[in-house]
């Protein structure tokens, strides 16, 4: 019986940057917050004392890290009203949609646990699997950080967005709740010594995408 081989970096990062075009032509809206995302978490790792590799690495995860969401139903991806708890449930599934999807792919695990883990709560009431404190991969708990603020700091449907200072105020709150501690200070840190912290909103054409997420992320 032939046995399954994890794809190597490069074949790993060039499937997930395929998910992203996917990603764009489902939902440019998920999309442009993921790409957000992906900066924010690429300069905190950075900011945290990972090598340029790895956080390039956990740029392209959060490139992905709501895959799942393409197979959400448009009527709850985009309601306006708050969801129902059914809904709720259903949305809740993403994170474990996308990670069975990168398995089905053989990509590196890494990917896999940080999409899988990005909704978990340093106090383990998060999902899919109540994980608490540094049993959460540290990859996901700095996602989660760069993930929340620009969920904050974004327009949507059912919100109007926070401004920098309110958005910076929750991650400092909610360390030691929803976020590791030492990742919410170091974000919040980066964010008072980076006054233009915040990304333009424009698309981005996907060389663009490329040239940031893989090969030379500042």
């Amino acid at each position: 019986m032939a046995v399954k081989t994890l794809k190597d970096g490069r074949e790993s990062r060039e499937i997930l940057l395929a998910f992203a075009r996917s990603i764009k032509e489902r939902d440019l809206v998920t999309y442009e917050h993921s790409r957000r995302v992906a900066v924010y978490a690429y300069r905190l790792a950075s900011k945290l004392g990972w090598e340029h590799g790895q956080a390039r690495d956990l740029a392209l995860a959060a490139l992905v890290h709501d895959l799942g969401k393409t197979w959400i139903a448009n009527e709850i991806l985009h309601k306006s009203a708050a969801l129902s708890a059914e809904e709720r449930r259903k949305m809740q599934r993403h994170p474990v949609i996308g990670a069975r999807i990168l398995i089905g792919c053989d990509v590196d695990p890494f990917y896999v646990e940080t999409v899988l883990y990005h909704h978990e709560r340093w106090d383990g009431q998060g999902y899919p699997s109540g994980l608490r404190g540094e049993a959460i991969p540290l990859s996901a708990r700095i996602l989660t950080v760069a993930d929340v603020y620009d969920v904050l700091t974004s327009q949507r449907p059912y919100k109007e967005p926070y401004s920098s200072e309110m958005a910076r105020e929750r991650i400092g709150r909610d360390a030691g709740t929803s976020f590791d501690p030492t990742v919410a200070a170091a974000f919040v840190e980066l964010l008072d010594t980076t006054p233009d912290f915040l990304l333009p909103c424009q698309p981005a054409d996907l060389d663009q995408l490329a040239e940031i997420a893989l090969l030379q992320l500042p």
